[in-house]
């Protein structure tokens, strides 16, 4: 398993990249196909934000969802260790999902395989936008002091019960998928407690049958 850190704004020692990969090499256990894991550090220079100056991402690249987790503290050895606690609860979760499916295989419906429709011609993207998946991008909005960061993400049809389990694994309020009953462009929401919110475009993606069945496949 490769373990990959990173600074962002910040220089990282030698000393913080062997205490991580130390740490991190314990998620095999719970992730014995990981690939990678990706280690994202940020030092925020603001001295009102002192107490949680340091921020640790976690990203864990693994054959299924990405699992992700982050913490703020005021060194990144804290930060780290916070970063770790939740990304071990959230291994954990995920396997035993992947568990419970095993134990009780849910019933595959037929997919309603839509006519393919060819695709809109491509648009070419601002040199400041992001090309590739993964890939993110930072620009200022003109002479203004606000910064937006935009990252392109691949796109894949599950059901809405899918896209709640990887909205919790990665740790976020929101997730964006597209619906693989409606083909919808759809994005999950937390609201209060175990409550969320699902808002569909009223536009639909081509997908093919092969993309369907493999959705199908995935929720059994």
């Amino acid at each position: 398993m490769e373990i990959v850190v990173v600074g962002r704004h910040t220089e990282v020692a030698d000393r913080f990249r062997r205490h991580a990969e130390d740490k991190l090499a314990k998620i095999e256990q719970l992730a014995p196909s990981a690939q990678r894991v990706d280690v994202e550090v940020t030092h925020e220079n603001n001295p009102r934000q002192s107490g949680i100056r340091e921020r640790v991402e976690l990203t864990v690249r693994d054959k299924g969802p990405v699992v992700r987790a982050e913490a703020a503290a005021d060194d990144r050895f804290g930060a780290l260790d916070l970063a770790m606690n939740k990304l071990t609860e959230r291994l954990r979760r995920a396997n035993d999902r992947r568990k419970n499916r095993f134990r009780n295989p849910a019933p595959m419906d037929t997919a309603d395989v839509r006519p393919y429709e060819p695709p809109l011609p491509p648009v070419t993207p601002e040199p400041t936008a992001p090309s590739d998946p993964g890939e993110t991008v930072e620009t200022q909005l003109g002479d203004s002091p606000v910064v937006i960061r935009q990252k392109l993400h691949s796109a894949e049809a599950m059901t809405i019960d899918d896209a709640l389990y990887e909205m919790e694994m990665v740790g976020h309020d929101f997730f964006l998928f597209i619906d693989s009953e409606t083909a919808r462009p759809s994005v999950a929401y937390r609201r209060r407690g175990w409550t969320y919110g699902v808002i569909a475009l009223d536009t639909s993606c081509s997908i093919d049958a092969a993309a369907l069945a493999a959705a199908a496949a995935a929720a059994d």
